[in-house]
């Protein structure tokens, strides 16, 4: 009978041979993270820590050189009490008001005219977003010309059509005016630029539905544009909230030479002290930087209701 051959061993160095296990996720990728890192560092360096810093500093009270005196919530209830942080507040909605609603409304009529525009399309882009990239000091020391009392471009015209000069730097309402308007000219080309790319990307159907209805340009841009520019508006509505209820720069420049007061006082009866000026103003002029942090407590907590209201306005308004 025939013997069957007998199996061969495998070679040594094949059956010593370990498996290789398969890496864990952040091992096998940790190249990836590593390219991503610089980012999420200097984040937490200069975003996180000087956040959870800056809320520690609210309870303390420290002139920037002594000790820390630990203070609990008395600092946030004498804000509470504050009336000149609540007077900044009211500052500062006025100018926000003054500047974002004229401001949506001329950054829209404009995207529709570049939407509709044939020749320099890439030009007019070009000249209504300067402005935004434009130094704020700059523009703020221009306008400071033209609403001067004596020999600014306003008053020139007023007096050219038969009215009075008006001081626009040196009363309460002029001063908020100068200022709005200032904001409304920065922004008015950035936001008419998102505007332009939301009107892109409405479907022409649906134009050509409307027409086929006898629709007219205004029937067709309040039934057809402006519902499907809804979530634009909204965020050009919420991002001009959170700018403009941090109005800083503009006031500061455009009223330094106004007053006799601090830097950071707003011009005459502070009339132009934002809640950022405050807030400057407590933390640098006075040295409180415990009450300073509070301050900036408050600001964010207004600009976050603030961001609320309209984002629950224009969604309630679209449901509809």
């Amino acid at each position: 009978m025939a013997t069957l051959p007998a199996l061969e061993k495998p070679p040594a160095a094949l059956a010593e041979t370990p498996v290789a296990r398969p890496q864990s996720g952040w091992r096998k990728h940790w190249h990836l993270y590593a390219a991503i890192s610089p980012f999420y560092l200097l984040f937490l360096c200069f975003g996180l820590i000087p956040v959870g810093f800056s809320l520690y500093l609210s309870f303390h009270r420290w002139d920037g050189l002594g000790p820390m005196e630990w203070a609990g919530l008395s600092q946030y209830q004498y804000l509470l009490g504050d009336s000149d942080f609540w007077t900044s507040i009211g500052t500062t909605i006025v100018i926000w008001a003054l500047a974002t609603f004229p401001m949506i409304f001329l950054a829209m009529v404009t995207a529709v005219m570049l939407n509709s525009a044939v020749r320099f399309k890439n030009f007019y882009r070009f000249a209504y977003f300067l402005p935004n990239v434009t130094s704020i000091v700059a523009i703020a020391i221009i306008f400071g010309s033209v609403f001067s009392t004596n020999f600014g471009l306003v008053n020139a015209f007023l007096q050219a059509i038969g009215f009075d000069q008006i001081a626009w730097l040196n009363t309460p309402w002029g001063i908020k005016i100068a200022i709005a308007t200032l904001m409304t000219w920065q922004w008015t080309g950035y936001n008419a630029i998102i505007f332009l790319a939301g009107l892109q990307t409405v479907p022409g159907e649906l134009y050509e539905a409307a027409r086929m209805d006898g629709a007219g340009p205004v029937q067709t841009f309040f039934r057809v544009t402006l519902p499907m520019l809804r979530p634009v508006v909204l965020f050009v509505l919420v991002v001009s909230t959170i700018t403009g209820l941090q109005s800083f720069s503009e006031p500061q420049v455009l009223l330094q030479n106004t007053s006799n007061d601090s830097t950071f006082s707003g011009g005459p009866g502070h009339a132009g002290r934002t809640m950022v000026l405050y807030f400057f103003q407590q933390t640098f002029d006075n040295n409180d930087f415990g009450y300073g942090a509070a301050v900036a407590w408050g600001i964010f907590l207004v600009v976050v209701l603030f961001s609320i209201i309209n984002w629950r306005l224009v969604q309630r308004r679209g449901e509809d």
